[in-house]
């Protein structure tokens, strides 16, 4: 149970945010947000031991553990060993101490890569995520899902592992999650784990249908939970079930407030929804730039995710140093959103939600192709297309009906220009569907793209 004090803050913070009850946002001397902020800060940096360290941190509920607000994503990892190790040391340096990884990223290269960059750190100076990522109905059953489990320690290199998640429920509802974890055992075995102290923290990352979510939630007396991954940015926050065009899913806020209210931290994927929230039109952009001018578009999404106090850490990722230093910059220390910049992002996500944004994350679970159509790179060019204002097009009537159609097709040549990779490859054989977490239709998409190549 939360403390007076605790609820008090909260409640403040959330009302900056837009998102509690009531509107009693008087005049204050002293903006609440940023007291909010500054009382945690004072608590969560730790700059005594490393001059670099301007981190900010949140406590772990449970375990009083301080989990840097900003995660590493390890799915998009370089593929040389010695510029992974390059990134980790960066990001340790300057207190990143929470990466994320998985059996399944990177063709099973990738927890292997995270072992050997972490291992040369001692034990506690980081923590560690994997998860159980049996997607495959072979590995439903227990021994073969128990060798994925035991594998994880060898290619980290550890003895426990600090964070362990059920990864991808909700994809196909209770269908899916009841033979998955459930029917065989899995659940209860991972659940006996977290006693015998193997693995530290419990959870699950939640892509799709909400009655699993729900159900995990619902149930927490009995799982206890110790905390959930989802993917919350601003334009999820209230559109993301009219965006995905889902209709048993459900947008951000509804996750994020349901976790709070059972008292499960979030860990947070996809804060710049797999890099549309990085780059959009001028037009959207220069209502940021004008408030913050020195700030990227990458840095308001951050901020945002960062300004809700039940987020555990933030996840991105980091391929590239550049991109690194700069998170790195966003969150030493955070900089929480004041009320006006909320409501421009809450204006811009409705601009945004009006458009035919295609909601791909860009995660590739998807490829390969069969027919080597670049699924993920269609979908990236089709985007920026919209954010540009070349789509929707017009009316095929309108006079410039033809010269938007031939410019899209020309970006498209240069965005992808082996033409065999293109949309109008799609031989429509759903072999895609079963490994979309965001469950987009894939080919009726690819249909939408070809269609407009036809007639260019």
């Amino acid at each position: 149970m939360k403390n007076n004090s605790t609820d008090i803050s909260r409640r403040t913070f959330l009302q900056k945010l837009g998102i509690g009850a009531g509107s009693a946002l008087t005049a204050m001397a002293l903006d609440p947000l940023h007291a909010f902020a500054q009382e945690t800060n004072k608590t969560t940096l730790l700059g005594d031991d490393n001059a670099q360290n301007k981190m900010t941190y949140r406590v772990q509920h449970g375990s009083g553990e301080k989990i840097s607000l900003l995660g590493f994503g390890m799915m998009r990892l370089p593929d040389e060993q010695e510029e992974v190790n390059r990134l980790i040391d960066y990001a340790i340096a300057h207190g990143v101490n929470y990466f994320d990884t998985s059996p399944m990223y990177k063709r099973g290269i990738n927890e292997t890569q995270t072992g050997i960059a972490l291992s040369r750190y001692p034990r506690d100076k980081y923590y560690v995520a994997t998860k159980m990522s049996n997607y495959s109905q072979d590995l439903w059953k227990l021994d073969e899902a128990r060798k994925m489990y035991e594998n994880s320690f060898k290619t980290l290199q550890v003895d426990y592992i600090d964070y362990y998640l059920l990864h991808g429920v909700g994809g196909s509802g209770m269908e899916d999650f009841t033979p998955r974890f459930l029917d065989n055992g899995l659940l209860d075995f991972l659940l006996k784990e977290r006693e015998a102290g193997r693995i530290r923290h419990l959870g699950f990352s939640y892509h799709g249908n909400v009655s699993v979510f729900d159900f995990l939630l619902d149930h927490q007396d009995e799982y206890h939970w110790d905390f959930a991954q989802i993917q919350m940015n601003y334009l999820d926050w209230r559109h993301a079930s009219l965006s995905k065009g889902r209709r048993h899913d459900a947008d951000a806020e509804y996750l994020y407030n349901k976790l709070d209210k059972t008292g499960v931290q979030a860990v947070v994927m996809e804060p710049l929804r797999g890099g549309a929230l990085a780059k959009m039109s001028d037009e959207l952009s220069q209502r940021l730039t004008a408030l913050r001018p020195n700030d990227s578009l990458a840095s308001w999404a951050f901020r945002w995710v960062g300004s809700h106090p039940n987020i555990l850490t933030a996840l991105s990722g980091m391929n590239q140093m550049s991109h690194l230093e700069e998170n790195v910059r966003t969150f030493s220390p955070l900089d929480p959103c004041t009320e006006a910049e909320n409501k421009i992002l809450e204006d811009i996500a409705d601009v945004m939600a009006g458009f035919p944004i295609i909601p791909c994350t860009t995660c590739r679970y998807c490829m390969p192709c069969p027919y080597g159509v670049d699924i993920p790179g269609n979908f990236t060019y089709y985007n920026e297309a919209v954010e540009q204002k070349l789509l929707p097009l017009p009316d095929p009537k309108a006079s410039d009906y033809k010269r938007r159609t031939k410019k899209f097709a020309k970006g498209l040549r240069k965005s992808l220009p082996d033409a065999s990779t293109w949309a109008n490859r799609c031989a429509d054989c759903e072999e895609c569907l079963k490994k979309c977490p965001q469950q987009i239709r894939i080919p009726n998409q690819m249909t939408r793209i070809a269609d407009i190549l036809k007639k260019r």
